[in-house]
């Protein structure tokens, strides 16, 4: 394990594999769990770089509300921290918030893969999406908004682990409602001509959380922005993982070419 240290916090961060830098950004109050199905999909051709958000994991806990710029400004001090000059970012939800904040403040990011995100807080509701992990119930729950209902009858045992790593993993209460504040804080809907980073936006076309169009209104706004829809609810890279990951692999192999 590793940390690097920003404005006094420390932030855990992992890194796998030998190549370009992939660095995941995560959606609010979920753990490490999330990415799970994007890693494996990458690590080894790719340096994967695996960053535990402010009270996340063993990240010491945020003092108060967050936002955008602070947590991008752990990302930059993780990627100096590691050496890493340039990165392409995958960004889920309030990850991919933060990815559009730290491009727009910096040229350490390559690429963007920005999965059920908007360009604005208002668009996406993550009170949909996280619960209490001491609420073992209301986990389950909240998965309804999560995965759409095909996909929960389908895969029951799926289901199953991804309550007991939520459970495991995810934030507390105090930890979601600071990342919930720079949700509700992010907007950036009137710079995204600014945002000249190559983008791909991934979303999810049963996303009852952050509607697939406020993904397609944001790949519209970007200069260099492409949109992707699959069929999936909000955690598109979970349900939808074999066309999501052949997308970011494609994608990461186009911009790795530049």
């Amino acid at each position: 394990m590793a940390y690097a240290t920003n404005d006094g916090a420390r932030i855990r961060y992992e890194t796998d594999g030998d190549g370009p830098a992939v660095v995941f950004c995560g959606d609010a109050g979920l753990g490490a769990w999330q990415f799970g199905w994007q890693h494996g999909a990458v690590a080894g051709p790719y340096t994967t770089v695996t960053i535990e958000p402010r009270g996340i994991g063993e990240s010491d806990p945020p003092e108060g509300p967050l936002d955008a710029a602070t947590l991008a400004a752990d990302v930059d001090a993780v990627l100096a921290e590691a050496g890493i000059r340039k990165a392409h970012l995958v960004g889920y939800g309030l990850g991919g918030m933060v990815a559009q904040a730290y491009a727009l403040a910096s040229s350490r990011p390559r690429s963007l893969f920005l999965i059920g995100t908007a360009a604005t807080g208002d668009a996406y509701d993550p009170d949909a999406v996280w619960a209490d992990p001491n609420d073992p119930a209301a986990v389950r729950a909240s998965l309804e908004a999560a995965f759409s209902p095909g996909f929960r009858e389908r895969h029951p045992d799926v289901l199953d682990r991804i309550t007991d790593w939520r459970i495991a993993e995810d934030a507390d209460p105090e930890t979601f409602a600071a990342h919930r504040a720079a949700v509700e804080a992010f907007d950036v809907g009137d710079r995204l001509h600014e945002l000249t980073t190559p983008a791909l936006v991934v979303h999810g076309d049963a996303d009852d959380a952050c509607p697939p169009h406020y993904g397609e209104t944001l790949a519209e706004g970007l200069p260099r922005g492409e949109f992707r829809s699959v069929a999936a609810g909000h955690l598109a890279g979970v349900e939808a993982s074999a066309a999501v990951n052949d997308e970011l692999r494609g994608w990461l192999d186009t911009q790795t070419d530049e």
